[in-house]
């Protein structure tokens, strides 16, 4: 593999990304308006990622009154987005990287150790978006009281 990018940092321009979402719809960042929560979760129907889609549906018309589009984003086809959206009845769009080039470009993509043995896997990590620009990044992220961060840093824009 060639040199990782340099890793993104707040002020630089967004990469755009343009990928299948549950229901069938392709997602294209350019293409929405006002502030985009990008958020990149390791895998479908875990404890965690589970625990964070319910935060983010259940915050969901709170960003939605600040102007706000929530995007999640892991490597899951679009069919296991569906069965993991309809199991829990969420409400946010769940967008498939399935070849992983969006989690490269974002910089998630990482080697991860668990019980002394490296692995690849996607980082839990959150972008704020606003006109094509990285407004606030959160990076290795604990889900208790993340979306509520999150919220307080959508108003504040």
């Amino acid at each position: 593999m060639a040199d990782s990018p340099a890793l993104l940092t707040e002020g630089d321009p967004a990469p755009q990304v343009s990928l299948p979402r549950d229901g069938g719809d392709i997602v294209t960042l350019a293409e929405i308006s006002g502030p985009v929560v990008l958020y990149f979760y390791p895998r479908d129907d875990t404890s965690g990622c589970t625990t964070q889609a319910l935060d983010f549906t259940a915050q969901r018309d709170a960003f939605a009154q600040a102007g706000a589009t929530i995007l999640g984003v892991s490597k899951d086809t679009v069919a296991k987005h569906e069965k993991f959206a309809a199991k829990h009845d969420l409400a946010i769009a769940l967008l498939s990287d399935a070849e992983g080039d969006t989690c490269e470009r974002y910089g998630v993509w990482v080697e991860k150790k668990m019980y002394g043995k490296s692995f690849m896997g996607i980082e839990r990590s959150t972008f704020l978006l606003k006109d094509g620009t990285i407004r606030r990044i959160w990076r290795k992220v604990k889900v208790p009281g993340h979306v509520d961060e999150v919220l307080d840093a959508v108003r504040a824009l």
